[in-house]
């Protein structure tokens, strides 16, 4: 039986589960209100407290990141995230889809903590129903007084934009995403300054994702304890998990942190399709490290257990691969993709992406020596930690990793002059 838990994904089987009606015909912006006759600082401490940390990947404490953002009388912004681009990750767009009154009941209860009067929902340009739907949503918002020169009535003015992308995987990164609403080209920017001092538009910026900011009302509304019921003691509250690949009910799962991996793939998700045996799991997106099967027994999904694991949480995407899966082909589609998305600025990435990507080819189409699967993996080491941003240390993540662990894989691609598979997936996807 599965163990899901309605918290984000409360309203999202409600018909019309995106129209303001609907959401507060459930309690919706009670919480806005609630925390709007608060103390800004209180309302910071409380989602400190809570232990809710960052759902975009890095997990660091959302209110320790509210309370960076100065206390001077600069204008002050929020970024919310939804350039949802990780390969194997689409919670942040169910949101959206579903209910995005409680990410802009978030967003409102973040600004009044921050002091922040302008809050920015930078979406992916293929995001085009989406961004309509929170479009839509905003503007519900604003005629009933819950955005506007006076949110409920007080003397608190918050205006909200939806800014679309333009399909570029780096702007998920935050000064990227800074860089590309400011109108420039999507680099990322070198730290410090960071954004609370100098974000967007030279003011003080918090970028949430968005995950995140909907995770808020709950906590205001019912209290850290409440959210602290559901979790681990360091890794609190719930997750969404999406989960893919070779699996019989692929979607997003609402689940505790701390919930069993196994029991993710076998219960909730229905097991790997067509009765085949499990290979190997990216548990938090395809820049997270790849399990083997046998390393997947008794891990949990929380920040800790799988640190512990030797791999991250990351945005929570379960990506699963059944026996017969190609490992050599898996990480071709994984550097072209990387190889593709780099913005160039930084030489270890721009380089390194490209060559990864051109070396893995060679392997799987059988053009290789034995010797590319070691220059292979060293160009993953160059890349680690010699960047600007993460995109480099994402991309050699699995360089790395599967080369290490799937080694006999690429010498067998290289000795039998291509993949002896004769495929490269056991189930091919319409």
């Amino acid at each position: 039986m599965s163990e899901e838990i309605k918290i984000l994904t409360v309203n999202w089987d409600k018909p019309n589960s995106q129209s303001i009606e609907t959401y507060l015909a459930g309690g919706g912006y009670k919480a806005a209100e609630k925390a709007l006759g608060m103390a800004p600082e209180k309302v910071a401490q409380e989602v400190l407290d809570a232990g809710l940390r960052g759902r975009g990947g890095a997990g660091f404490p959302a209110g320790r990141k509210w309370m960076f953002m100065p206390k001077d009388n600069r204008p002050k912004y929020l970024c919310v995230n939804a350039d949802e681009g990780e390969p194997g990750t689409f919670k942040d767009r169910e949101i959206m889809r579903r209910d995005p009154h409680m990410l802009i009941e978030g967003i409102i209860i973040a600004c009044w903590a921050m002091a922040a009067n302008n809050a920015y929902i930078y979406i992916r340009g293929e995001f085009e129903s989406e961004a309509r739907i929170l479009e839509n949503a905003i503007e519900e918002a604003y005629q009933r007084g819950f955005l506007g020169e006076r949110v409920f009535g007080k003397d608190f003015k918050l205006n909200v934009w939806v800014h679309r992308g333009a399909g570029a995987y780096i702007c998920g990164e935050e000064t990227s995403l800074i860089e590309s609403l400011e109108g420039k080209r999507g680099n990322p920017r070198i730290r410090p300054p960071f954004p609370p001092q100098r974000g967007v538009f030279d003011m003080p910026t918090t970028v949430n994702n968005v995950e995140t900011i909907a995770s808020v009302p709950f906590i205001i509304r019912e209290g850290k304890d409440a959210y602290r019921k559901f979790g681990t003691e360091k890794s609190p509250g719930t997750k969404l998990f999406s989960i893919s690949g070779h699996i019989n009910k692929p979607g997003v799962y609402e689940l505790p942190l701390g919930y069993p991996l196994m029991k993710l793939i076998n219960e909730v998700a229905g097991g790997v399709i067509n009765g085949l045996k499990l290979k190997a799991v990216i548990p938090g997106g395809s820049s997270t490290p790849v399990l083997r099967a046998e390393e997947c027994e008794n891990v949990n999904l929380d920040y800790e257990s799988l640190a512990s694991a030797g791999s991250m949480l990351g945005s929570g995407a379960v990506i699963v691969m059944a026996e017969g899966t190609c490992m050599v082909k898996a990480l071709e589609i994984l550097t072209h993709f990387y190889a593709h998305e780099s913005c160039g600025q930084c030489t270890p990435c721009r380089e390194g992406t490209g060559w990864a990507s051109q070396i893995a080819r060679r392997i799987h189409n059988g053009d290789a020596e034995m010797k590319d699967i070691d220059v292979l993996y060293s160009i993953g080491e160059n890349m680690l930690g010699r960047t600007i941003c993460p995109l480099a240390d994402a991309a050699a993540c699995p360089i790395m990793n599967f080369t290490r662990k799937f080694r006999d894989e690429f010498e067998a691609h290289i000795r039998n002059k291509g993949c002896p598979n004769g495929r490269p997936f056991p189930v091919e996807f319409k």
